[in-house]
């Protein structure tokens, strides 16, 4: 027994001396980033509106009225029926601590996609004049975002093969193939800033305003590559 313990021991002593003998394989590990800078032709614009009052039926036709005028609304202006959508409803019911009765509030928010930004003064007022009376946000899209995305992650990978061709350069070595590549980019929704959400014109002046700068979308990809060394 003793002696095949002892034997066992021995090979996987060699096992080991063997495999921490064998030739590392020349490697190098570097990051790439490719980034590209989009102009927005998109938005996404979430709007809502809500009427409160002290009979439920009555307080959800108010608000029913506000969607039926919001969809003509939006059907006139040229936007699919695809390009819209409720996204919340809801009816609650209140109660006034100092009147002493109970109230109902109706909640509707809905989401449209904008794909002509020369019209977004007007969508805004048309959506105001509807009976929309909140404004929740304005997303800045592409509709080219996924032609974008593969762009920037071709960019990422020329660009960590370059950092590695530049550090080995001076060793009189050669970037050979990718060992291991491993994609590092976050999820996120890129916003750039806008401002105003109102008219365009004034009522009292009648003097054309901008309120709208869509500024420009980064799309970043990261990765890391490890390529072998020739």
């Amino acid at each position: 027994m003793k002696t095949t313990v002892l034997i066992l021991a021995a090979l996987f002593a060699i096992s080991t001396q063997a495999q921490e003998s064998k030739p590392q394989v020349p490697q190098i590990s570097v990051t790439g980033e490719g980034k590209i800078k989009v102009i927005p032709d998109q938005a996404l614009i979430t709007v809502g509106f809500q009427n409160s009052g002290a009979v439920a039926k009555e307080v959800k036709a108010l608000n029913d009225e506000v969607v039926d005028r919001v969809i003509k609304f939006l059907r006139k202006m040229g936007i699919p029926a695809n390009d819209f959508k409720t996204n919340n409803v809801s009816l609650n019911k209140g109660y006034d601590y100092e009147k002493k009765k109970s109230n109902f509030q109706a909640n509707q928010s809905l989401s449209i996609i904008l794909k002509d930004l020369s019209k977004y003064d007007e969508v805004m007022m048309g959506l105001n004049d509807a009976g929309v009376n909140t404004i929740n946000g304005v997303e800045f899209k592409s509709s080219k975002m996924e032609e974008y995305e593969r762009e920037a992650r071709k960019k990422a990978i020329l660009d960590a093969k370059q950092k590695a061709a530049d550090y080995v350069s001076v060793l009189g070595q050669k970037v050979g193939k990718a060992l291991l590549i491993t994609d590092n980019s976050q999820s996120y929704a890129p916003q750039p800033m806008y401002k105003g959400n109102r008219m365009a014109m004034t009522a009292d002046s009648g003097v054309e305003r901008e309120t709208l700068a869509v500024g420009e979308l980064e799309i970043n990809t990261n990765v890391s590559v490890t390529f072998l060394l020739e």
